[in-house]
């Protein structure tokens, strides 16, 4: 059993910036951080099917998105990253994340596989 005084012996005060070195993966170092570059992701979903505690699709979009760094293991992770067939998914530093979450949000993406609002969607006639 660990013991509580240890506590005592971290020091309080928060870093101004984090960087890859912190354990922020649940106690387990990574230097690097997973991006899906969804401007060129095409929605296969291979990622998604690999690493389903990393990726997910986004609903809207029909991209790729990852929602947790730390979802799966190294090795599943670049599993995911070897199915993608247009290279979308990057390992990144995670100093690297806020500017390109920047840079996406500047783009206009369009969703995938999805209609589009002004077409209508065709009604078959009811057979008697």
């Amino acid at each position: 059993m660990p013991d509580p005084c240890v506590a005592f012996d971290v020091d309080p005060t928060p870093r101004d910036t984090p960087s890859g070195l912190d354990p922020v993966l649940g106690g387990a170092l990574r230097e690097r951080a997973v991006w899906v570059d969804e401007s060129v992701c095409i929605g296969c979903r291979y990622c998604a099917h690999v690493a389903f505690n990393t990726f997910l699709v986004e609903e809207t979009y029909g991209r790729s998105r990852v929602i947790r760094q730390d979802g799966d293991s190294t090795e599943r992770i670049q599993e995911a990253i070897d199915t993608c067939p247009v290279d979308c998914i990057h390992w990144v530093p995670f100093e690297d994340l806020s500017d390109l979450r920047d840079q996406l949000d500047a783009m206009e993406i369009q969703p995938l596989g999805f209609p589009s609002p002004s077409r209508h969607k065709r009604v078959l006639p009811r057979g008697g």
